[in-house]
């Protein structure tokens, strides 16, 4: 999310100019500061929105399609992911998608952190970028912030996947169950490799009984 953020924070400086060069001498009667300033903060509201509701897919990677998103839901395991703060510590994780009523797709996102020896759970929604017959989604865990979500490897039998975030820090391999058979991840492991992912980095997730 950090390179949304940062792209709302560059165009500070085009939003800076607008409301100076509308600055007047308050000395005199004015008719439009007013209607002025509201249109350069409804400018910088679409700008805000858009930097945090825009998704992206790795350069030379591409979404799985069709897609069938009925086959997609149910529960996956982690089996490994490139890891970032929100999954720091993280074993046992697994993923839940299931329907709303609203069409979007309820995320629930489980994990085990060994350190703290607690459960932790994040619960958010999933909406497609184009259409559902395309592994395209966007995935939101808080307020108007959406992260990419892209399927670009799967089997047949919807029981193995491959997904990508926004760029190559992001990561997962995902089973049905705790394991993955060795020809399945390296395949997966040799088409994340072309798109450009460091593979060495990977965190391989431990799915060993849990301590309550």
């Amino acid at each position: 999310m950090k390179h949304l953020l940062f792209y709302a924070l560059k165009q500070a400086p085009i939003l800076i100019y607008l409301l100076y060069s509308i600055q007047y001498d308050m000395s005199k009667p004015q008719k439009f500061p007013i209607a002025l300033l509201a249109g350069a903060g409804i400018a910088a509201g679409l700008i805000f929105y858009k930097s945090v509701t825009s998704v992206s897919i790795p350069r030379g990677a591409k979404a799985v399609s069709p897609f069938d998103a009925e086959k997609y839901l149910g529960k996956w395991y982690e089996i490994a992911r490139l890891d970032y703060k929100f999954e720091k510590n993280l074993n046992n994780v697994t993923a839940t998608y299931s329907k709303n009523e609203n069409g979007s797709i309820r995320v629930d996102n489980k994990g085990f952190n060994y350190q703290s020896q607690e459960w932790k759970e994040s619960v958010g929604k999933a909406r497609f970028v184009n259409s559902p017959e395309e592994g395209r989604l966007k995935v939101s865990f808080f307020g108007p912030f959406y992260a990419g979500y892209n399927v670009i490897a799967l089997d047949a039998d919807y029981q193995y996947a491959l997904v990508a975030g926004d760029n190559l820090n992001y990561m997962w391999i995902l089973s049905r169950e705790t394991t993955i058979p060795d020809h399945i991840k390296e395949n997966y492991l040799e088409i994340a490799r072309q798109i450009g992912f460091d593979t060495s980095k990977l965190i391989w997730t431990d799915h060993s009984e849990a301590i309550a």
